[in-house]
């Protein structure tokens, strides 16, 4: 068995986004070809309410799948289909934005808010798909009770049990593990998927070669057949994301991600026409 090590360790930056929400921008337009087919991933953890209260309101998304990962918190959302919820704490939210949606997410003042938010990218061929939200709640999520510690499986397969979603479009596995001080974590990975660890808090190294990893650090491992990990003094809590590669040309403007220049100015200027919907809402208060 091929045992993956760190191709690159990815700590980010500090950003403001939305109408004036904090953040970290982990992966973002220069990690694009390294981590394809994963776009961007914005990390949030704060105490004060005044970091990120005034949110995200009403935006658009064509080209991509955006996936909200709470760990802790409420974010209100609504969107152009007539959904409307809450993302609580263990929760997550899965949304296809394909051909164009609208929507906002509004976090919610508590005593932390912890998560992250990863931008899939789809494919050439589906990135004009019909929009969608699922909304898992946190008893939707499996979890898996190891010697080395807890894996809940948000998306995709572990060993033997399906996650709470799976991607339509592009392979992804989500997996958030709570790692003991000192227990090794071994997992199989497909050798062609594209495999990253964020963790969240704590220490780990990878069992391979000892090198360790941190908090709030991303780290993009070579391809391989397994990763293994072992806990810190304190342990960690960390996601593990892969997912196969598109190996597609990019063109990303903002909350839009296309093929082409070409078809990234069609989507401005259908945003200027009012053009750029194209499903019909739901009836207000449906949920994807």
């Amino acid at each position: 068995m091929k045992y993956r090590t760190i191709k690159s360790d990815v700590t980010g930056h500090p950003a403001i986004d939305g109408a004036g929400v904090h953040l970290v921008r982990v992966l973002g337009s220069p990690t694009v070809r390294s981590f394809d087919p994963f776009l961007m991933l914005d990390a949030f953890d704060s105490r004060n309410p005044a970091d990120y209260i005034k949110g995200f309101p009403m935006h658009p998304h064509r080209g991509i799948e955006t996936f909200t990962y709470l760990i802790q918190g409420e974010i209100d959302h609504k969107d152009s289909l007539g959904n409307s919820g809450k993302i609580l704490d263990g929760c997550c939210q899965w949304m296809t934005a394909g051909s164009g949606i609208l929507h906002q997410e509004m976090p919610q003042a508590s005593d932390r808010i912890l998560g992250l938010q990863l931008w899939i990218n789809l494919p050439r061929k589906d990135k004009m798909v019909e929009p969608k939200y699922r909304d898992i709640t946190v008893d939707m999520v499996p979890k898996v009770e190891e010697e080395a510690g807890t894996v809940a499986v948000v998306a995709g397969r572990y060993k033997n049990v399906e996650g709470a979603t799976k991607g339509d479009y592009v392979d992804v596995r989500f997996l958030d593990m709570t790692l003991k001080p000192g227990y090794t974590w071994t997992v199989e990975t497909k050798p062609s998927h594209t495999v990253f660890a964020y963790l969240v808090e704590g220490t780990c190294a990878l069992t391979e070669n000892n090198a360790m990893l941190s908090a709030k650090h991303a780290y993009l491992f070579t391809e391989g057949d397994a990763v293994a990990l072992t806990g810190g003094l304190e342990g960690a809590r960390l996601v593990l994301v892969s997912g196969k590669p598109l190996h597609e040309a990019v063109a990303w403007g903002g909350p839009i991600v296309m093929n082409s220049e070409d078809e990234l100015r069609e989507a401005f200027q259908e945003l200027e026409d009012g053009t750029f919907i194209k499903h019909a809402k739901k009836t207000a208060g449906a949920r994807a």
